[in-house]
C-alpha cells in the first residue's frame, strides 16, 4: 500500500489513443493520483456532446468516475500555474538530461507528465520540467507503450 501524504497530479499531453487514456485513468486510480489534467488533443472521458465515451470507459473500467480530471488546452499555462503552487514537475521521458526513475526524490506536491505515443513530450515542455525520469531499457526496443511506462514509473516512484 502506498503512503498518501503527498499531492500527486498527472498530465496526459497529446495522447492520441483513447484506450491508452482509459488505461492511464485506471493506473492513476490504482497508484493514488489525486487529479488528471488532459492537455492538447488528449481525449476526455466525455465526447464533445458531453456523453460518456464508451471506448475510454472500456479500458478505464470506471476509474474515470473516481479520479478527478480537467481538460486544459495549453500545457504551458498549466505548468506555470502548478510551478507557482510549488509543484515539482516530473517528465517521464527519454532524454539526454534524464535520470533513472529510481533516483527521483519526491516533494509534497508532484506533477507527472507523459506525452504523445510516438513523439513523446515536446522539447519546449521538457525545458519547463524540474526533472526528467527515464525507465532504463534492457532489450532491443527503445521504448514502452506510454500507458505501460506510466504504470511502471508511478508505482516505482510513488512507492517510496
Amino acid at each position: 500500500m502506498m503512503k498518501k501524504n503527498k499531492e500527486n497530479i498527472l498530465i496526459l499531453h497529446n495522447i492520441r489513443s483513447v484506450e491508452n487514456v482509459g488505461a492511464m485513468f485506471r493506473t492513476a486510480d490504482a497508484s493514488g493520483i489525486d487529479k488528471i489534467y488532459l492537455t492538447g488533443y488528449t481525449p476526455t472521458p466525455l465526447d464533445r456532446f458531453g456523453r460518456k465515451r464508451k471506448d475510454l470507459a472500456k479500458s478505464a473500467l470506471g476509474a474515470e468516475e473516481f479520479v478527478p480530471w480537467e481538460q486544459k488546452k495549453s500545457i504551458a499555462s498549466l505548468l506555470l500555474k502548478l510551478k507557482r503552487e510549488k509543484f515539482l514537475i516530473i517528465a517521464i521521458e527519454q532524454d539526454e538530461k534524464s535520470l533513472d526513475y529510481k533516483k527521483i526524490k519526491l516533494q509534497n506536491k508532484n506533477v507527472f507528465i507523459v506525452g504523445a505515443e510516438v513523439t513523446g513530450i515536446p522539447k519546449n515542455i521538457l525545458k519547463k520540467c524540474d526533472v526528467i525520469a527515464e525507465i532504463p531499457m534492457k532489450g532491443k526496443k527503445e521504448s514502452l507503450n506510454v500507458s505501460v511506462a506510466l504504470g511502471i514509473a508511478l508505482f516505482r516512484i510513488l512507492d517510496k
